[in-house]
């Protein structure tokens, strides 16, 4: 067992010389009771390479918008994952499809039909309009499927060096090619050399893209997400998606919507683009397509939908009957409940409630989003309020250090999501008064 810069009254645990449970009955006083749950938290993850600045909590379970931790205490979440558990925890509709998938059929690979897959993929071409479907395990997953159709795409045209048109503080991944098409250089850093190939410029900056046009003939495609999430959720001009997608017309390029976090019914439409009726030649999905289970999805119309062929991509795990039957479960519950109105509805009285509750505050730059992906933006670095949310039970998460980004479950009701409201607003007014 390995010892990391213990203090002395420490060791008497590590080595031994007393029970865990006289241990901490022995010292739960005077704060020691924090450090004790702190210590146990580092033991227990001594084996996990260091790659979370993990909060010292962890969760036991969880029902609708609620969790509850280790030891009881209840939270309201405001995080869901981030961005993920859009039905919120233990959804009966997908604990019983989970379940009932699992006792017949988990994985058999994509050298079969896979009828689930099938299924699937028909629902998603349905509410998107889009005419085919790859599936795989993760958000970065669909956006690297993204980047390769669009250099075959590019190939397939004569273009030997094909590049993408990507954004400043864009997010699309930790994998190579999707960190090089990320634009935030903290996290690129240490990664170098990245993947070549990508033109970067302003987000909500058609000129930008106009100049890029003129005079790089090697372009084949523009990569963009509908609201920047990660990147502080920054909404473009109404009629930006519209205006790229004409760009896209006129230059024979092909539009491709990271729709990882706004997708599946975030903003209160199926997918971010719906709101403008700009519609991709490409998109990806992830995050809440299965509720928690990993899958992922990169989507396709007209001619990018028949680029690939066999053998230029695929998925060991990519589609299995598991992870689509959580997916379907998910599309049944959102539209058997209501979600997507859900959504815009209790999204708009958060973003009402805190513009109210925080007008006239010094230091709130600005309160925006869509639906339920929700950023209030501060003149200052806030990351001290995601601790100061949870000691009060609320789950929240700070982005690009002065941000805060609620991104509740799309069941959240008016009731709950005045409790948000009731503990936020008093804490973001507290900490600019400090």
């Amino acid at each position: 067992m390995r010892e990391r810069a213990v203090s002395a009254k420490y060791t008497l645990f590590l080595h031994g010389r007393e029970s865990p449970a006289t241990w901490i009955t022995n010292r739960a006083h005077g704060g020691v009771g924090r450090r004790v749950r702190l210590y146990f938290s580092e033991l227990a993850m001594s084996h996990l390479m260091n790659t979370y600045s993990r909060q010292p909590v962890a969760f036991a379970r969880g029902e609708g918008v609620w969790l509850w931790d280790e030891e009881g205490r209840q939270y309201l979440d405001a995080v869901a994952g981030v961005a993920v558990n859009g039905l919120g925890h233990a959804h009966p509709k997908l604990v019983q499809a989970i379940c009932e998938q699992a006792k017949t059929l988990i994985h058999t690979s994509n050298l079969y039909r896979v009828t689930r897959q099938e299924q699937l993929a028909d629902r998603l071409c349905a509410i998107s309009g889009m005419d085919s479907v790859f599936l795989c395990n993760s958000g970065c997953e669909a956006n690297e499927a993204m980047i390769k159709l669009a250099r075959l795409y590019g190939h397939q045209k004569g273009i030997d060096n094909p590049a993408i048109i990507v954004m400043e503080k864009s997010f699309h991944g930790r994998t190579l090619a999707t960190l090089s098409a990320t634009g935030n250089r903290k996290v690129q850093a240490g990664f170098e050399p990245l993947v070549s190939g990508f033109v970067r410029v302003p987000y909500n900056d058609v000129p930008a893209i106009e100049q890029v046009a003129a005079h790089n003939q090697n372009v084949v495609a523009i990569m963009v997400e509908p609201v920047q999430g990660e990147g502080g959720v920054n909404t473009p001009e109404a009629e930006y998606l519209k205006q790229l997608r004409a760009i896209c017309d006129r230059q024979g390029w092909l539009l491709m919507l990271d729709e990882v976090q706004t997708g599946i019914g975030r903003t209160g439409q199926w997918f971010g683009h719906q709101h403008t009726q700009a519609v991709p030649d490409v998109m990806a999905l992830a995050k809440g397509l299965g509720s928690g289970v990993p899958v992922g999805a990169c989507l396709a119309k007209g001619v990018a939908a028949d680029v690939f062929k066999p053998g230029n991509h695929g998925s060991t795990f990519g589609g299995n009957p598991l992870a689509c039957a959580a997916a379907l479960a998910t599309l049944d519950a959102i539209e058997q409940e209501g979600l997507l109105a859900n959504v815009r509805e209790t999204g708009a009285f958060i973003r009402d409630g805190l513009a109210e509750g925080l007008k006239g505050m010094a230091g709130v730059v600005q309160v925006r989003g869509q639906g339920l992906l929700i950023g209030v933006e501060l003149d200052r670095p806030c990351g001290d309020l995601v601790a100061r949310a949870r000691d009060k039970g609320l789950l929240i998460n700070v982005t690009v250090d002065n941000v805060v980004r609620l991104l509740p479950p799309l069941v959240m009701d008016r009731k709950e999501a005045q409790q948000l409201l009731d503990i936020l607003v008093p804490l973001i007014r507290e900490f600019l008064g400090a």
